[in-house]
């Protein structure tokens, strides 16, 4: 279950989870992902997206066996993934002057 998911060397998190709670999550994700409530802030797989937000459980389908997702914030519920999402086009836009968010995410701090 483990090559399901990939995690972005920063993560952000929403409001609620704490480094506790991160972990909990994190090993759910791994073990139990049908059980798993919160939401995920991944890169795009396709050209036209930047991100994309869904519910963890999702990762309990066979495709991402094949298709792991590149997970760059986790929240509690879709609220905060779409607050986290404001929080990662600002602070691309602050650092680049654009909003490429997949080189943004994907270059090294």
């Amino acid at each position: 279950m483990a090559d399901r998911v990939k995690y972005h060397s920063n993560l952000y998190l929403g409001n609620d989870i704490s480094s506790k709670k991160l972990d909990k999550i994190i090993k759910k994700l791994h073990d139990k992902p049908l059980f798993c409530n919160s939401y995920l802030i991944a890169l795009a797989e396709n050209q036209y997206d930047q991100l994309e937000i869904f519910r963890a459980n999702q990762l309990a389908q066979k495709y991402y066996e094949k298709y792991p997702v590149y997970v760059v914030g986790i929240a509690s519920d879709y609220d905060d993934a779409v607050a986290l999402v404001e929080r990662i086009v600002k602070e691309c836009l602050q650092s680049r002057g654009d909003c490429n968010i997949k080189e943004f995410l994907l270059c090294p701090l």
